[in-house]
């Protein structure tokens, strides 16, 4: 995997200059809360997308050790899965190093390195490539003649153009919509379970707590 690669490829769509009016802020999810709290789940949403985050840029930290060492094949194994009580993450993996790296993590993304909550292999992006052809393919078919050279002429475009819009799509996608900074998580523990389907996995647990007791914690680090 390559950071720089996929960090480049976030600024295609930033033509409006989404960044500078979307700033991630400490209270912001603090705020949704109390603001929309009639809202049933909506705190474990929030969290949700936190956690989302925290995924990818665990998985980040640690590529970059693997990558370092001169272990990158370790680094394309590892996969993982939110919930909004932790994540699961799937690999070979060392205990410290993962406890370290989950924190290390944290500490980047609230500190600003916002773009290692984006990930380029997350599910998202296939969500958003299957939607996108789905879409294409059926306003193709209404759009252009049923004859079944035009139609078949509609299905290649469709699938052109899905492959060149969805891994764009799917950034924005991540950025906007499936993830957000952690500003209110807290690592409660890390163990060594088994996911719904019976695979073992390393769970990484996480409690919500303020964005001032946030800072504490990043001052105790």
């Amino acid at each position: 995997m390559n950071i720089t690669d996929t960090k480049s490829s976030q600024g295609i769509f930033n033509f409006c200059d989404f960044d500078s009016l979307i700033q991630p802020t400490q209270n912001q999810d603090t705020e949704i809360v109390r603001q929309l709290a009639f809202i049933p789940g909506i705190k474990d949403i929030l969290m949700l997308r936190q956690v989302h985050a925290l995924e990818h840029a665990t998985v980040w930290v640690l590529s970059e050790l693997q990558n370092t060492s001169q272990n990158s094949t370790e680094s394309q194994l590892l996969g993982g899965l939110s919930t909004e009580q932790g994540f699961y993450l799937y690999g070979h993996l060392n205990q410290a190093a993962l406890s370290s790296a989950v924190e290390t993590a944290r500490q980047r993304l609230v500190g600003g390195e916002w773009s290692l909550a984006i990930h380029p292999r997350c599910g998202t992006n296939l969500s958003v490539g299957i939607l996108l052809a789905a879409g294409l393919t059926v306003g193709f078919h209404l759009l252009l003649p049923r004859g079944p050279i035009e139609q078949l002429f509609g299905l290649g475009l469709a699938a052109t153009t899905t492959a060149h819009l969805a891994p764009n799509v799917g950034i924005l996608a991540q950025r906007y919509l499936t993830t957000a900074i952690p500003f209110n998580l807290a690592v409660e523990n890390i163990r060594i379970t088994r996911d719904a389907w019976g695979q073992t996995a390393h769970f990484i647990a996480v409690r919500w707590i303020e964005p001032s007791d946030n800072q504490k914690l990043t001052t105790q680090h």
